[in-house]
């Protein structure tokens, strides 16, 4: 079978693919990022509990699970390019709603929609991106478009800030929110200008000249015969990778801002930091990975992690200063970070376990399965808090073991470095150097 990379697409066409990806993933996350930093506003606008105000990201997410879903059999069924115009729409149009929300559950109930948008785009954009990219620099790609993740975390930092302190507090949240309808704009150039998977639009000119046999039910195809191993261990570890990532980032503003009483331009300034290095981390790491392999890629930056939450077990109550370098609570945020760039591998790792009939329903189920199973972690953290007399730092350490998790199964998942995502079904492709257990169990394609 050919190589998608075979027929080369022009310059032009890869460069408005990895802009879209890019800035598609950039205002997912951003989008999820601002509530961190308006849920102070809300609480004091809506009078709801912290809890309260942290289950909004929690429903987000558990929206995206939907999305993910929906748009991932889309995307497998219509095309990657048109799904991922739907889900940028969706979302953009559910976060303008959002900040019109006139009580607590309008405000719920639309972000749930916003989550269906945003679960939908990461996989439709992946998938694509994956098919069209040269193998062996997939890993640096997947992981500059995972990267942009810094950036939203930086923009999401400045404009909820900006905007809880420039306006009033029922005012606050509500421009930070209206924020997120930027996708729309996003929509429109990839509907002019982002070409169509070309190994897709061969693998549905099959399907229809009935060469090649259709899998309707593609859920139950990622979890049936040799794949199934795959799918649960996939799952599993984005599960823990989210759980770890959102105990700890949802948390850190209302940690620094809330209990540590922190200037906000202090806060700025980690975030901005932890922005800096966690992009030169996602880019290192990326290169990397492209040489050394997936579960390199996965395992070098998640030991940061382990050092960030060192950092908050050995620092409670530590307050600022005065001194950026001396305050340990300054670097927690920009040392998890480069723990975070283990997310730049996910993209190009689930892409390259799949085959391609069912690929974008397994990628986008089980991301947004991962973030959504993760997502309880904002629910967790305040009740393990109170379990420590409210302590906040210890109840966000709760992400320790699902750190380890994590690593646990990066040891287990089949390495899959420079595998081929052919552009036909049938055809059997060699297994790469990894011929571990858990790939006897899995497809081989």
């Amino acid at each position: 079978m050919n190589d998608t990379a075979a027929t080369p697409y022009a310059p032009a066409q890869r460069l408005a693919i990895i802009v879209s990806c890019m800035l598609g993933f950039a205002l997912d996350l951003y989008d999820v990022l601002i509530m961190p930093y308006l849920m102070p506003s809300i609480q004091r606008s809506m009078q709801v509990t912290l809890g309260e105000a942290a289950s909004i990201t929690t429903i987000t997410l558990i929206g995206s699970v939907v999305g993910g879903g929906l748009f991932g059999w889309l995307g497998d069924r219509i095309g990657r390019k048109a799904a991922l115009q739907w889900t940028l729409v969706v979302f953009a149009l559910a976060s303008v709603g959002s900040a019109l929300a006139w009580n607590f559950a309008a405000l719920a109930l639309l972000r749930f929609v916003v989550g269906v948008g945003l679960g939908g785009e990461w996989g439709a954009g992946m998938v694509l991106f994956n098919e069209t990219w040269n193998p062996q620099r997939r890993g640096l790609g997947t992981a500059l478009i995972q990267g942009s993740a810094t950036l939203a975390g930086a923009g999401a930092s400045i404009v909820g800030l900006w905007a809880v302190h420039s306006f009033s507090v029922d005012w606050g949240w509500r421009v930070g929110l209206l924020t997120g309808g930027a996708p729309v704009i996003l929509a429109v150039f990839i509907r002019f200008w982002m070409p169509e998977s070309r190994a897709w639009e061969q693998y549905d000119q099959a399907r229809r000249a009935r060469l090649t046999q259709s899998r309707s039910n593609t859920f139950a195809a990622m979890f049936s015969g040799r794949l199934k191993a795959i799918s649960v261990a996939a799952a599993v570890w984005l599960t823990a990778y989210m759980f770890c990532y959102y105990a700890v980032v949802v948390f850190v503003p209302s940690l620094m801002l809330n209990v540590l009483k922190t200037p906000p331009e202090v806060v700025r300034a980690s975030t901005v930091t932890a922005a800096v290095a966690g992009g030169v981390s996602y880019i290192v790491m990326g290169w990397l990975n492209d040489r050394l392999g997936r579960r390199f890629g996965a395992l070098a930056p998640s030991v940061f992690w382990l050092i960030a939450l060192g950092l908050l077990l050995a620092a409670p109550h530590a307050h600022y200063a005065g001194s950026y370098l001396t305050w340990p609570i300054f670097w927690v945020p920009v040392v998890f970070a480069i723990g975070s760039s283990a997310l730049g591998v996910v993209g190009a790792w689930l892409s390259e376990l799949y085959p391609i009939e069912v690929r974008a329903t397994a990628v986008s189920t089980i991301y947004m399965f991962g973030r959504a199973a993760g997502s309880l972690a904002p629910l967790l953290v305040p009740f393990a808090a109170g379990v420590f007399d409210h302590d906040l730092q210890r109840g966000m350490l709760i992400a320790l073991p699902a750190a380890i998790v994590f690593i646990g199964v990066s040891f287990v998942l089949p390495e899959t470095r420079g595998r081929r995502l052919t552009a036909g079904v049938a055809a059997p492709e060699p297994a790469t150097r990894d011929d571990d257990s858990l790939l006897k169990n899995g497809q081989r394609r």
